[in-house]
């Protein structure tokens, strides 16, 4: 596995930010995790910045890395099924490589010294207790022996089947299936004193073969006994006569819920759920829906009660024509509002989906006991009847959630990947904070994005930089980042790779290009393009990350910062081609937003001509001696305008080379490639 950045050339599209496979390894950006190990499947990443540590969940292995360099010193826990366990699962007709064996799939903070971690177990879940020691500098990580149990409801049999958790106050909330079929899907509250919880039982009302995404503790108010739990997660609705489509849902619960009477005995009396919609509207008035669900990151605020919540969403498999995948940004005000609004009601498998119009019993459906709204409510065992049946038959809201503006923050449509996973730091600039988005893909690529506001309530997306994490293209599973650290941690089902969330020398040696980049992690301090500080001076340092204007920022420094010329070396270049065969002029701008424009002179012409371009330059197919002449390559970008290459071509016949060969060997190079023999020569 390897790192290196790719390419966003295209004449009038994204341009590149570094060169071709340049390796971010020879910078010290970027450390893959080495360890030789018989391992795969690196997805649970858990952060314990307070122990300088990261915890990774793999296949029959925890590991815990260090967060400066994650091959330094790593400890290593081998937690394998029994021989007897694992011919178990084959004599059950499971693979011994992908299923067979134990992944492990939660880790959670017991208390400062241990961890509370389970894995699948062959099918057959298990959990145990893990001494990661009480200080950072104790060299402690390993099993406690003697407490393994069961980890039925907290981890899924199948590795396959995504599985969701948090341990809060010693109690474990997991989404999950509970069943070695994969067909009981449930939320279920073990662990702790309180009693144990799950959702009604094969009931498609209230998961529907659901594929769990996310989960997050997300207080209402400031009082205590309002605290709801969100999950995030996808899950099959079909309508009568109607192929089943997957939908987007966040459904929620009161932590304090200890379920009903009758028929929801030990079983939540508050889930509610509601549909998360990402769309895109088209001229004809249809909308181009994005269903499936990817990924979740919540970015919390000062506001404990209004984190953002950034979705990632796909089109769907069964019905897409197209591949495609999106970001839509969602707020708590209006998912507040939506689960404060109108049920879903049907009243039988052959009518549609409508929204309740009768008397809605009191409390509401889906509040907590003891909280704002219900403070002589000491449990949700004291709710009536009424209340309990309307929750079993109405766990589903009538309104969907949308996103903010009502439209995607990012989208990607006909291109060859998809996102498959988002994490987001917020940055500091000279002109403001930004909010920096890392997508992850299925190719193995991160995107490195910012969405900047413009008039009319519109937005510029900018993708600032896309490094390929894994040489072999795999999907990208998790991401964490480090913003007391500034690093950025990715795993995938082959390995884990650690880099810097910032690469400022890849935007060049100029002032200009520096601006012109407009990555808030960047600014030219007087000398070079480097990391942004507030505490440099003001008089050196030079940002402009919402407008990039080289113009204004860069007066006083000429393109580089220093008093030569970057653009005279290259004014005396001369490359020559054969005539008949092919050639290629290369151009690539430092800025990944400049548009690139070639212009030709030809000899015994006054005039300049526009000519067509290709990808990271102008190739020019069976030259004639009419292609000769002085070309000129210019990179635009916010009213400013700079040269870039500038080189006199010269077509040559073939008699013509034999006698160049002979004359020019001592002062000219020759390259014979797929484009034919090229000569550059300097005088």
């Amino acid at each position: 596995s390897g790192l290196s950045a790719l390419p966003l050339h295209g004449c009038r599209t994204k341009k590149a930010v570094s060169n071709k496979h340049s390796n971010t390894e020879s910078t010290g950006t970027a450390h893959h995790f080495a360890y030789l190990l018989n391992t795969s499947d690196y997805r649970i990443l858990r952060m314990d910045e307070d122990h300088d540590r990261m915890y990774v969940g793999s296949k029959d292995h925890i590991l815990s890395l260090d967060l400066h360099d994650i091959n330094k010193d790593p400890h290593i826990i081998h937690w394998p099924v029994s021989e007897r366990r694992r011919m178990e699962c084959l004599v059950s007709g499971k693979d011994a490589n992908d299923e067979c064996a134990n992944f492990i799939r939660l880790i959670e903070p017991w208390n400062r010294t241990q961890l509370y971690v389970c894995g699948t177990g062959a099918y057959n879940p298990v959990c145990t207790f893990v001494n990661r020691g009480r200080k950072p500098q104790e060299e402690i990580f390993h099993l406690e022996p003697g407490k393994v149990e069961s980890g039925k409801g907290k981890c899924s049999y199948d590795p396959k089947l995504n599985s969701v958790s948090a341990l809060i106050n010693g109690e474990l909330y997991a989404g999950v299936y509970v069943d070695f079929m994969g067909t009981d899907s449930a939320i279920f509250r073990t662990l702790g004193t309180k009693t144990a919880m799950r959702t009604d039982q094969y009931n498609s009302r209230w998961l529907n073969d659901p594929t769990f995404i996310h989960v997050q503790l997300i207080p209402d108010s400031a009082e205590r006994n309002d605290d709801k739990l969100y999950f995030f997660f996808r899950e099959k609705s079909s309508e009568m006569g109607q192929s089943p489509v997957t939908q987007s849902r966040i459904g929620r619960i009161c932590l304090n819920d200890d379920g009903g009477h009758c028929c929801l005995v030990n079983k939540w009396s508050t889930f509610l759920k509601a549909r998360l919609i990402c769309s895109v509207p088209g001229a004809d008035g249809m909308e181009t829906h994005f269903d499936e669900l990817r990924d979740v990151y919540i970015q919390p605020t000062q506001d404990t009660k209004n984190p953002v919540i950034y979705g990632v969403f796909s089109v769907s498999g069964l019905v897409s024509v197209f591949k495609g995948s999106a970001v839509c940004v969602y707020s708590m005000a209006d998912i507040r509002m939506v689960f404060n609004g109108p049920f879903a009601h049907k009243e039988g498998p052959n009518y549609q989906w409508v929204a309740y119009t009768g008397k809605i019993p009191y409390p509401r459906p889906g509040t907590c006991p003891g909280g704002t709204f219900t403070p002589n409510m000491k449990s949700t065992k004291d709710y009536a009847d009424e209340v309990i049946n309307f929750m079993r038959n109405h766990p589903a809201m009538y309104n969907a959630v949308y996103p903010v503006h009502k439209r995607p923050l990012v989208v990607r449509t006909n291109v060859d990947y998809e996102f498959t996973t988002i994490t987001v730091d917020q940055v500091t600039a000279a002109d403001g904070n930004y909010e920096v988005l890392f997508l992850g893909t299925d190719k193995g690529t991160v995107q490195k994005v910012i969405v900047l506001p413009s008039d009319d309530l519109q937005t510029e997306e900018l993708v600032l930089e896309e490094v390929e994490v894994f040489k072999v293209p795999t999907p990208i599973t998790t991401m964490k980042i480090s913003s007391k650290r500034q690093q950025l941690y990715v795993s995938s089902g082959v390995g884990l790779t650690q880099l810097a969330l910032h690469r400022c020398d890849v935007y060049g040696e100029a002032c200009a290009d520096c601006c012109l980049a407009r990555d808030p992690y960047c600014a030219w301090d007087g000398k070079s393009c480097s990391r942004y500080s507030a505490s440099q001076k003001r008089r050196s340092r030079r940002q402009d990350v919402k407008y990039g204007n080289p113009i204004r920022q860069c007066r006083g420094f000429n393109s580089n910062g220093k008093t030569s010329n970057p653009v005279s070396f290259l004014a005396n270049m001369v490359q020559y081609g054969v005539e008949g065969s092919s050639t290629f002029l290369e151009c690539q701008a430092r800025s990944p937003h400049a548009v690139i424009k070639w212009h030709l002179q030809r000899d015994n012409s006054d005039r300049r001509k526009e000519v067509s371009c290709h990808i990271q330059g102008l190739l020019l197919r069976s030259l004639q001696p009419s292609d000769s002449g002085m070309y000129q390559c210019t990179a635009t970008e916010k009213n400013f305008k700079h040269t870039l290459v500038k080189l006199q071509l010269v077509v040559l016949s073939s008699r013509a080379v034999n006698n160049l060969l002979v004359e020019e060997k001592k002062t000219c190079s020759l390259c014979i490639g797929t484009f034919g023999a090229k000569y550059y020569c300097y005088y």
